[in-house]
């Protein structure tokens, strides 16, 4: 490692030594979705030392993304998502292996993402059919697998939680994905661990003009604020980070 490496990582490095710092550097991350909840996620884990991320999401810039969205800026709009972020996390670490594929996660498509040889898999996808179907491809992996659930509709940061995925509570995206899972006999084959939060909150604001409802096609669009999105994408980079240093932690 260089110079320059060893003074972007000081800090970390004082915190969990020589050792810790090189496994980071060796982890393997794919992350789903980069919108409100996974850009930031993917913030802390460059920032953390993971030293292998591959970014993975459809869409493109929309100006109704720059309220939430890392990268999303007046100057980024009309990019493509995972393009603008991996310069960005660049910029942090210029030595870090960073993939951007502008795709969609499915039924269809689960074999091209080879998720067999990641050491994470994170799950940020906003639509509840590809959600279920990452939900459970990275299941049957050795990989360890993080869910993000939904983000919008919420200003309250203390109820922010984290639960096993059959224990989380009222979170209307969690409630669906158990309800399709057992009407279709399609469970998890193990636990994982999910961010969510119970507080539910209405629209009050008119639906905006002219918007593109992007790639999801969502039938409603939901009130969503910076620094909840913010919180789950920490929380849920934090979860690779307690795993991933559980050694030094015990």
């Amino acid at each position: 490692m260089d110079h320059m490496q060893r003074q972007i990582f000081d800090r970390t490095r004082r915190l969990v030594g020589d050792e810790q710092m090189e496994k980071l550097a060796r982890t393997k991350v794919i992350l789903f979705g980069v919108g409100g909840v996974g850009s930031w996620c993917a913030e802390g884990l460059i920032r953390g030392g993971i030293g292998h991320l591959t970014l993975v999401d459809p869409d493109l810039v929309n100006v109704t993304n720059i309220n939430r969205q890392l990268m999303a800026t007046t100057r980024t709009v009309g990019r493509v998502k995972v393009e603008v972020l991996r310069e960005r996390l660049l910029e942090i670490n210029p030595e870090a292996d960073i993939t951007a594929l502008q795709a969609t996660f499915s039924e269809e498509t689960a074999a091209d993402f080879h998720l067999e040889e990641y050491d994470y898999i994170l799950d940020c996808i906003d639509s509840l059919k590809d959600k279920r179907s990452l939900i459970l491809h990275a299941c049957d992996t050795p990989a360890k697998f993080f869910c993000s659930l939904g983000a919008a509709l919420k200003i309250d940061p203390v109820q922010i939680k984290v639960a096993e995925f059959w224990k989380v509570r009222g979170c209307p995206l969690g409630f669906l994905l158990r309800k399709k899972m057992k009407r279709e006999k399609t469970l998890p084959s193990h636990k994982f661990l999910c961010v969510y939060d119970e507080e539910v909150l209405p629209n009050r604001g008119p639906e905006p003009q002219g918007e593109d409802p992007g790639l999801f096609q969502k039938a409603v669009t939901n009130g969503t604020m910076a620094h909840i999105t913010a919180l789950f994408g920490f929380t849920l980079c934090g979860l690779v980070m307690r795993d991933a240093c559980q050694e030094i932690l015990l």
